[in-house]
Formats: C-alpha cells, sequence, structure tokens
C-alpha cells in the first residue's frame, strides 16, 4: 500500500507523510524538517530493506556475516561522501506525521517502486524512502567522480514502496527514444532515471590550452552525461555547481553597494 504522502509548497518544496502504526521511513541525515511526537527516530547503521534489522543468525558465522554485510554497506557510503548512517522514522500508537526537504530550493518527486523497475538518483537527490525500498551506491566514473562530485556517485534504489528524491530548480522528463535513443546533459543536470536507462561519462572535444584555462578559472566542466536508452529521465534546471559559484562570486562583496552605486546604501562612518 502507497504511503500516504503531500508534497507542499513552490519554491522550497517539502513532503509531509502520514505514517501509520508501524510503517517506517528512513532517510538522509539533513532532510528531516518536523514531525509529530508520536513518531520515532532512531539512528541506525543499515540500510531499510526488510532484512536489513532481523536478527543476525546463531554463531560465531553469522555475526561476523552481518557485521561484515554492514561494514560494506557504510564503507560504500564513506566513499560516495555519504554520512554512514540513516535516520529512520516509525510510528508509534497510532498515525503520525513527518515532513521532509531537499537541500536547495527546488523540485520534490515521489517516485512509486512496484518491483518492477528500480531507480537510480544522483548522490545528492535521495531524500527518504519506505522501509521496503532497498537502496545501494552505484559508482560511474570512479576517478572523475571522487574528484569533481558532479553525479557520478550514483545510488540505486529497487524493490517494492515511496521513494522521494529532490533537485534545484524546476524538473524537466526526457525519454531519450523520442530524440533518436541518446541525449547528452551536463552531469551536474541529472537527478534520477529508471533502470532502462544506460548511463555514461564522456569527454567533451579535445582538452587544448583553452579548454584548461576555462576550466581552471571559469569552472567549466569538460565532460558531460550521456544517457540513452528508453526510459524516464529526470532532470533539473539548476546545477549545484552554478549555484555555488555564483555564491562564491559575490563572497566578501559589500551587499550595501548596488546598481546605484551605492547612493541608497548604508553610508559608513
Amino acid at each position: 500500500m502507497t504511503l500516504a504522502h503531500k508534497i507542499q509548497g513552490e519554491s522550497m518544496q517539502m513532503v509531509v507523510f502520514q505514517l501509520d502504526e508501524g510503517q517506517r521511513l528512513y532517510a538522509e541525515a539533513g532532510k528531516f524538517l518536523w514531525k509529530t511526537t508520536n513518531v520515532a527516530v532512531e539512528t541506525r547503521l543499515s540500510k531499510g530493506d526488510p532484512g536489513a534489522d532481523a536478527p543476525a543468525p546463531s554463531g560465531a558465522a553469522g555475526l561476523l556475516n552481518k557485521a561484515l554485510k554492514t561494514g560494506v554497506e557504510m564503507g560504500k557510503r564513506h566513499l560516495a561522501g555519504e554520512s554512514v548512517a540513516f535516520q529512520h522514522y516509525t510510528a508509534v500508537g497510532g498515525s503520525g506525521l513527518v515532513t521532509f526537504a531537499g537541500t536547495l530550493p527546488g523540485t520534490m518527486r515521489a517516485i512509486e517502486l512496484d518491483g518492477t523497475m528500480g531507480w537510480t538518483a544522483e548522490k545528492d537527490a535521495f531524500v527518504c524512502a519506505e522501509s521496503t525500498v532497498n537502496f545501494d551506491i552505484a559508482f560511474q566514473g570512479w576517478k572523475a567522480g571522487r574528484k569533481s562530485g558532479e553525479g557520478f556517485v550514483l545510488e540505486k534504489f529497487t524493490g517494492i514502496g515511496t521513494l522521494v528524491i529532490a533537485g534545484a530548480g524546476n524538473f524537466i522528463e526526457l525519454n531519450p527514444s523520442k530524440y533518436g535513443g541518446t541525449i547528452e546533459v551536463d552531469t551536474g543536470c541529472v537527478v534520477a532515471f529508471e533502470d532502462s536507462i544506460s548511463y555514461e561519462v564522456k569527454r567533451v572535444g579535445q582538452i587544448n590550452s583553452q579548454a584548461l584555462m576555462a576550466a581552471v578559472f571559469a569552472g567549466q566542466g569538460l565532460s558531460m552525461a550521456t544517457l540513452s536508452g528508453d526510459g524516464t529521465v529526470i532532470l533539473q534546471s539548476m546545477t549545484y555547481d552554478g549555484i555555488a559559484n555564483a555564491l562564491y562570486a559575490r563572497v566578501g562583496q559589500d551587499d550595501n553597494v548596488g546598481v546605484t552605486g551605492g547612493i541608497f546604501g548604508t553610508s559608513k562612518g
């Protein structure tokens, strides 16, 4: 059964879930906004699939296997630059409300997984998911991804249940099959895509002195994502790097001096 939820807001959306007793969500740290008091929260090292919190088989071998499985998962999340733990929210003693949001102004989307098709999301897009949704890390472009973080580290979601993603700005949905089978996009624009889509990062043109100067001084990327196949691709209209560069450009500027040259600004003694 789909978890009852409602996405609210315009420029900065949030999702409000109504959890019945026993229903559980897991979320990334930093995405929680507010909850009613009967929604319990705890931090766990395990992911949200149903068997993750089951008791380990008796004996030393069972305990060791469970510890190794948890350790591998923690290692993947650490290498991806994510928190090693999830926050879990469970309704106790009746229905309760819990609310989440993305980290930047933009759009949210709830995706209902039915077990027939998985989704892959950019590492900053994941907000929360039902406990029956499986989570894994899918690395693409290892060396480039570890240096740039521009959508090269991807997260994989399978199973049955509700998955919520968020992006910066507005969402754009495309199907590459309608555009000759392949589209090329800025890596920072990729939010999520269905399993039927293949993803690859390619260099754009030759690396010459002009391109290198642009990369160093203007922050321009030298690669883009190629998405191919028949399925849904969700893109965002703003990139995290674009926002960061815009904010960085204003560091140290006097906010009191505007286009009027400070005529109406605050005078300084």
